[in-house]
């Protein structure tokens, strides 16, 4: 076997691959997407490039991953092969590596960003930080993008290419994926935000390729609905068929019941909306019928793929938010419907699970493990409550499996940190268990080289799902795939479409370089020629850090405002010390109104500063929800005369972002210092008394009148110990301590 020779790479470490050092070769020419079947190597090709610009150009080497688990699985791999060397000078001890996941405090991720030379992160985090300005990206000389076809939409990813594309001195962008999907402008599209010029592809057929790829077998195993599955999901087309109906009355167009797949639905949601934007008052009972119809075609897709024991959980779910408060107008009309309430009911009394597939998957781990103990299996299932029914049922049997599912907490079932994740996979790996059932979390870059069985719950319409989960086996030797399709139903259909899908990317594939456009210029600012001729650059804004997912925070930081990231208690950007501003779009606005106290949310924020503002974002507010538009003007009256919120409209992100730049700039003052309290003439003592203790930190004008009503005075409370502020009923120890140090701690300039 021949090994790479570089002065970068450990001697006789990794095995010399011809088509690997091609594309690695290729990809210092310039912005490159690398597209490698799972298992071939892309981060060989990673570290080949890393090795070579670190030792040509110098500077620094970050590489992105979308999950925790995988940004691990990068660095041990660059660490068991890179010999870098950290900047940091002299010090031996010092690592060149570095591992970012948002988990370590700012200022020890800035040490640990000026230590190393080979990051290795989430995006999110490097976007947060960039955004802060805590560091920089000018001395990047390369950065790895993994899992690429991400690059679309407002992920981060999108904002790192562009401000690195716009900053770095040498800059230079390696994207990797297993499976940009099958849509030619889809590719097209994370191309051109990430700039790529070339793309190299390969595929298991390749010549150069061929001889490193295992033997893959691929088996479909066709599977009988039961009966009484198939009596539930004749009920639960009988009720699709009556909503289509209603609908249909309502002079919606509306395909056949057969006919209805999730393009249908989406076509039939755009009717209703543009009908809503009308104020068409029809349109509003359409929206409610529609959301009934998205819940019944997800419980056909249980029903016929998941299994009763799923969908008795579903139905359960949608009775108990029919009959209990605060459920969905379409939840509380399901249950009014005699034919779903008898359907609830035969589920109830159902004993066991009915469909034939967990019995089916038992079988096959049994007969996989007799034939190999030593083999390593996985399981991919869409839904979390199918995950949790096999590893019982497994365990049942006497097999030992677990779960991976992602860090989300949904209903009463807890995700998994990503602490708990890596743990996971790593027993998996050292074959505590033998069997990882898991969700699509675990279709994305897990190395788990003996996986010898894969086995699909269902099949899945998504050709980069598919491909990523086919690609978890015969990695290092022969794998096998199973695929369970249940006969007749979606499960087929998601079959030929995810094979179709397959096919059109590998073809689409080959003629992609020819495709490409020129890359899309990286602008360095957005245009804001305008606004920037009387503004300023280095205005300062707190951002809430729920935020930096908005284009908002982007926009801003492209303007080059001096931005913190901290976690708010109250609003979403801190403006001084006299101004705080809830972002809110149109729908979020009538969400909130409806499903939580907006009004609430508000007047806490109002509480807290002297200069509240609510901006709403984009669309109508009157057409979003079906709410008398009197009841919405109500609402807007209470914000701006009630709680005094400056209310403000603005267009999109973009508007909004240039709108807070504005204020900014104004709150700093251009006519010397501004007063920290509004000039308001003919006061009463006691409204004075009020503005006074109401200036406190955290405490508003509810809590001053709490105050001055306990202590009688300003002067009780200053002079009050800490237990007597504490004693009064609303304050807090911690708001407590405040007022007391604040009335005792010195004055410095």
């Amino acid at each position: 076997m021949a090994f790479i020779s570089h002065p970068l790479i450990k001697p006789e470490s990794i095995e010399s691959r011809e088509y690997q050092l091609s594309i690695a070769m290729r990809a210092l020419d310039g912005n490159t997407m690398v597209i490698l079947p799972t298992g071939l190597g892309k981060t060989a090709v990673a570290l080949l490039v890393a090795a070579s610009r670190i030792h040509n150009e110098g500077g620094r080497v970050l590489m992105l991953a979308p999950t925790k688990p995988l940004v691990e699985q990068h660095l041990r791999y660059f660490e068991r092969y890179l010999l870098a060397k950290s900047p940091a000078g002299d010090d031996a001890s010092a690592s060149p590596f570095a591992m970012f996941t948002g988990e370590a405090p700012p200022d020890e991720r800035t040490a640990d960003w000026n230590r190393a030379s080979v990051i290795l992160a989430t995006p999110q985090v490097i976007k947060n930080d960039i955004i802060a300005g805590r560091y920089t990206l000018s001395d990047v000389t390369l950065l790895v993008v993994d899992e690429c076809h991400r690059a679309v939409g407002n992920y981060a990813y999108v904002f790192l290419a562009q401000r690195y594309m716009a900053t770095a001195d040498k800059p230079l962008i390696l994207a990797m994926t297993a499976s940009p999907g099958g849509a030619q402008e889809k590719v097209q599209e994370v191309c051109a935000n990430l700039g790529i010029a070339h793309v190299e592809t390969r595929t298991e057929n390749d010549p150069d390729v061929r001889p490193y790829v295992f033997e893959r077998e691929l088996e479909y195993v066709t599977i009988d609905l039961p009966p009484d599955l198939k009596a539930a999901i004749q009920t639960i087309n009988a009720l699709i068929e009556d909503r289509l109906g209603v609908l249909a009355s309502l002079h919606f167009s509306v395909p056949k019941r057969e006919k209805l797949s999730m393009r249908e639905l989406s076509a039939i949601n755009a009717q209703i909306q543009q009908r809503i934007a009308n104020r068409d008052s029809a349109a509003f009972s359409a929206a409610s019928v529609y959301a009934e119809l998205m819940k019944l075609k997800h419980a056909v897709v249980l029903a016929e793929s998941q299994g009763s024991e799923v969908l008795k959980g579903y139905l359960a779910k949608l009775y108990a938010e029919g009959t209990g408060a605060g459920g969905s107008k379409a939840s509380q009309r399901l249950v009014q419907d005699r034919s779903f309430r008898e359907l609830f009911e035969r589920s109830v009394e159902w004993p066991r699970e009915l469909h034939p597939k967990p019995e089916v998957a038992l079988g096959l781990v049994r007969q996989q493990l007799t034939d190999s103990p030593n083999s390593r299996i996985i399981i991919f299932a869409t839904y979390r409550d199918t995950v949790q029914l096999l590893v019982d049922y497994l365990a049942k049997h006497g097999i030992d499996s677990e779960r991976f599912v992602g860090q989300a907490t949904k209903d009463a079932e807890k995700g998994l940190s990503q602490k708990m994740q890596i743990a996971a996979l790593t027993r998996f790996r050292e074959g505590v268990f033998k069997v990882l059932v898991a969700t699509s979390v675990g279709e994305e870059g897990l190395d788990v080289p003996s996986t010898d069985l894969v086995i699909f719950y269902e099949a899945v319409p998504s050709e980069i799902r598919s491909i990523q989960r086919k690609g978890r086996t015969g990695r290092s030797g022969a794998g096998r795939v199973v695929v369970l399709v249940t006969k007749g139903t979606s499960d087929e259909v998601f079959r030929h479409v995810s094979t179709a899908k397959e096919k059109m990317m590998h073809k689409s594939m080959r003629s992609l370089n020819r495709a490409l456009s020129p890359p899309r210029k990286i602008p360095l600012a957005v245009e804001q020629a305008s606004i920037e001729e009387f503004t300023p650059q280095g205005i300062k804004i707190v951002i809430d850090d729920r935020e930096t997912s908005s284009k908002v925070v982007e926009v801003l930081s492209t303007m080059g405002a001096a931005i913190r990231l901290e976690r708010l208690p109250q609003g979403d950007y801190a403006i001084g010390d006299r101004i705080l501003v809830e972002r809110k779009t149109a729908k979020d606005f009538a969400d909130t109104l409806i499903n939580r106290d907006l009004l609430g949310q508000l007047k806490a924020m109002a509480d807290t500063v002297p200069r509240p503002i609510l901006i709403v974002e984009g669309g109508d507010i009157f057409t979003q929800r079906d709410i008398n538009p009197n009841a919405i003007r109500g609402v807007l009256s209470a914000i701006t005369i009630d709680l005094g919120i400056t209310l403000l409209f603005t267009k999109d992100e973009q508007d909004t972002a240039q709108m807070l730049y504005v204020i900014a700039k104004r709150e700093e003052g251009e006519r010397g210092e501004r007063k920290l309290h509004p000039h308001k003439s003919h006061r009463s003592v006691r409204e004075e008394q009020e503005y006074v203790v109401s200036a406190f930190p955290e405490i508003g004008l509810k809590n001053a009148r709490l105050l001055l009503a306990h202590f009688g005075s300003v002067q009780g409370i200053v002079n009050a110990s800490l237990e007597e502020l504490m004693a009064v009923q609303g304050i807090g120890e911690k708001t407590a301590g405040r007022i007391y140090e604040v009335c005792r701690r010195e004055y410095r300039k």
